[in-house]
C-alpha cells in the first residue's frame, strides 16, 4: 500500500514538473493565437447621434477642453454607463477586468443588445480570468451582427479541470492581465476609473458594496481612450470569443431570452427605480450638471503587452513616480491594495524627510480588504511607513447607519487616485502595488487641473473622516494602534479592528509566504 501510495505521488510530482516546465519552455506559444480582423474606432460626426447633437453645444462653448464629471455614487456609475448606451447611435467599446454574471451585469448586456439592435456597432474586450462559465451568454452576445466579443489572455480550456491544469502550466504567463476599465460611447463619452462591472459597483449588492471613483469625459480627450481601445482590440493577446468556444443556438437563444427577461424583471425594476432617483440623474435630466473644463489631462495605458523589462518607459507607472517624485507640499494616496515595496517605502520617505512634504495614504483595513493576501503583504510595510512619517487611514469594514456614502452597512474600499499639491492627480484602476506595476494593464486619467484636484482631495477627506476609516499610529513604544475618534469617548485597539481571530491568524501566516510579486 505504501509502495503503491509513493508510486502515485511520484507519477502526480513528475506530471505537475512537466506542465511547469512545459510552460516555462513553451511560454505564450500555449496561448491561443490572436485570430480577429483588424479594427478601428468609428469617425466622430458633429450631429450624426443623439451624443453628438447633445454635446456639440457645450463643446462649442469650451473649445480644445474636455469636460469631466466626477462619479464617486454606485448608482450614478450605472447611470452614466446606461444613459449613454442608450444615447449611442454610433458605436459602444467596452472594456473591463470583471463582468459579472448578476443583475447589473445583465442589465448592461441588455442595453449593449438593444443598442445592437439600432444598428450600433458593439464591441467587447474583456479579461479572460474571469469569463470562466460565461462563455454561454458572451456568445449569445456575440451572434448578434452588430457585436464582437474578444477576450485578452485566454484559456484554450474553457472550464473544469482543463482549465485548471492550463492554469499551472501557464503559470508564467498566464499572472499576465488586463486590468483596464473603460466605457466608451460613440467616440464621444468616455466613462474610466476603478468600476468593474457588478452588483457591488453599483450599490446594488444586499452585503458588501466597494466605494469607488469613475470619470465620465466628453471632449478632445476622448479621443485618446479610443486609441488604447483599439491599441488593446488589435493586440496579440487578444482573442475573439467565438474561436474559443461552440454552444448550440438553442442554448444561446435560451440564455438571451433569460437575461432580456430578467432586464424586465421586478427586481431590476427596483433597482432602476433607485437609479432614476439618485439627485445626479435628475440633475442630468434637468440639464443641471456641471462639469469641470479642462485642456491639460491625458488618459494614459500601460501597453497591451507588459512583459519587456527594456520597454518600461512606456509603462503607467513610470508616469506615476514622476508625478509622485514632483511633490512639494502634499500628496494623498487612495489604494484599496497598497503594497508599496523597499523602493516605494523609500520614494515615500524621501518626499517627507527631503521636501517635508505631508504623504497621507488611505487603504483598506483587514476587515474591509476582500484579499487577505494583499492586506499581509501591506502589513509588512506598515511600520516602516509610519516611522518615516506618513500618515495611513484604513477603511472601516461597517459604516454607521447614518452615513449611506458606501450604499450599505458592509464597506471597501475600491478608489484607486492620488493628488498632489491639490494641483495634478490620476484616477483610475492603478493600485500601489506589484502587481498593478508589473503584472496588469492599468488605464487611468492624469490631470493638471486645480479644480479636479479640489475635488479629489475633498474625497479624500471624506473616505479619512472618523466615521468611515480608523487613524493608523505608533504609540510612546513604538507599537501599532488605530485610533476611532467617532466614537463617544474616543477608542483605541491594539489588534486590527473588526476583524476576526481567523482573519489576523492568516495576514500573519501569509506574510512569511512569498508571494508578494503576485499581489
Amino acid at each position: 500500500m505504501k509502495k503503491r501510495l509513493k508510486k502515485i505521488l511520484a507519477w502526480g510530482a513528475f506530471t505537475l514538473a512537466a506542465l511547469v516546465v512545459s510552460g516555462v519552455l513553451l511560454a505564450d506559444h500555449l496561448t491561443p493565437p490572436a485570430t480577429g480582423a483588424p479594427g478601428h474606432a468609428l469617425a466622430v460626426q458633429r450631429d450624426q447621434t443623439a451624443l453628438d447633437r447633445e454635446l456639440m453645444p457645450l463643446l462649442d462653448r469650451n473649445p480644445g477642453k474636455t469636460g469631466v464629471i466626477l462619479i464617486p455614487d454606485g448608482l450614478d456609475a450605472f447611470a452614466a454607463r446606461a444613459l449613454s448606451a442608450r444615447q449611442a447611435g454610433r458605436s459602444l467599446d467596452l472594456q473591463y477586468y470583471i463582468w459579472h454574471d448578476d443583475l447589473t451585469g445583465h442589465l448592461l448586456l441588455h442595453e449593449a443588445w438593444q443598442a445592437a439592435e439600432r444598428g450600433v456597432r458593439v464591441r467587447m474586450l474583456l479579461d479572460d480570468i474571469n469569463t470562466s462559465g460565461k462563455d454561454t451568454a458572451l456568445l449569445a452576445m456575440d451572434q448578434h451582427p452588430n457585436v464582437e466579443i474578444r477576450v485578452y489572455n485566454p484559456f484554450r480550456n474553457r472550464d473544469g479541470l482543463g482549465r485548471l491544469l492550463e492554469m499551472v502550466q501557464r503559470s508564467w504567463s498566464i499572472t499576465h492581465r488586463m486590468h483596464n476599465k473603460a466605457w466608451i460611447a460613440d467616440g464621444r463619452v468616455a466613462v474610466v476609473g476603478g468600476r468593474n462591472v457588478g452588483m457591488e459597483y453599483f450599490d446594488a449588492a444586499a452585503d458588501t458594496n466597494f466605494r469607488d471613483l469613475d470619470l465620465m469625459l466628453f471632449g478632445p480627450a476622448v479621443n485618446q481612450a479610443n486609441a488604447i481601445f483599439d491599441t488593446f482590440w488589435n493586440s496579440e493577446a487578444v482573442v475573439p470569443i467565438a474561436a474559443l468556444s461552440k454552444r448550440s443556438e438553442r442554448r444561446l437563444a435560451d440564455v438571451l431570452a433569460g437575461i432580456h427577461e430578467e432586464a424586465r424583471s421586478a427586481e431590476a425594476r427596483r433597482f432602476l427605480d433607485r437609479v432614476d432617483a439618485s439627485p445626479s440623474v435628475r440633475r442630468y435630466a434637468a440639464q443641471e450638471l456641471a462639469p469641470f473644463w479642462s485642456d491639460n489631462l491625458r488618459i494614459v495605458s500601460d501597453p497591451p503587452v507588459k512583459r519587456d523589462q527594456d520597454e518600461r518607459a512606456s509603462w503607467l507607472i513610470e508616469h506615476v513616480m514622476d508625478d509622485l517624485r514632483s511633490a512639494r507640499r502634499k500628496a494623498l494616496l487612495i489604494s484599496p491594495y497598497f503594497v508599496p515595496g523597499d523602493e516605494g517605502v523609500a520614494g515615500l520617505a524621501q518626499l517627507v524627510r527631503r521636501h517635508g512634504v505631508y504623504v497621507g495614504v488611505l487603504t483598506n483595513s483587514l476587515a474591509a480588504n476582500d484579499v487577505i493576501a494583499v492586506h499581509s503583504g501591506y502589513s509588512n510595510y506598515r511600520e516602516r511607513l509610519l516611522r518615516t512619517g506618513i500618515r495611513l487611514h484604513e477603511t472601516r469594514a461597517q459604516v454607521s447607519a447614518g452615513a449611506s456614502v458606501f450604499g450599505s452597512s458592509g464597506a471597501s474600499l475600491h478608489t484607486k487616485a492620488y493628488v498632489v499639491d491639490d494641483r495634478r492627480g490620476f484616477i483610475g484602476s492603478f493600485n500601489m502595488d506589484p502587481r498593478s506595476i508589473d503584472l496588469n494593464t492599468e488605464m487611468g486619467v492624469l490631470f493638471d487641473e486645480p479644480a479636479i484636484a479640489r475635488a479629489l482631495r475633498d474625497e479624500y477627506l471624506l473616505l479619512t473622516s472618523p466615521e468611515l476609516a480608523w487613524w493608523v499610529y505608533l504609540n510612546a513604544d513604538g507599537e501599532l494602534r488605530w485610533l476611532d475618534s467617532a466614537a463617544s469617548p474616543p477608542q483605541v485597539f491594539a489588534t486590527e479592528p473588526d476583524s476576526t481571530v481567523l482573519q489576523r491568524a492568516m495576514a500573519r501566516a501569509l506574510r512569511w509566504v512569498p508571494i508578494e510579486s503576485q499581489l
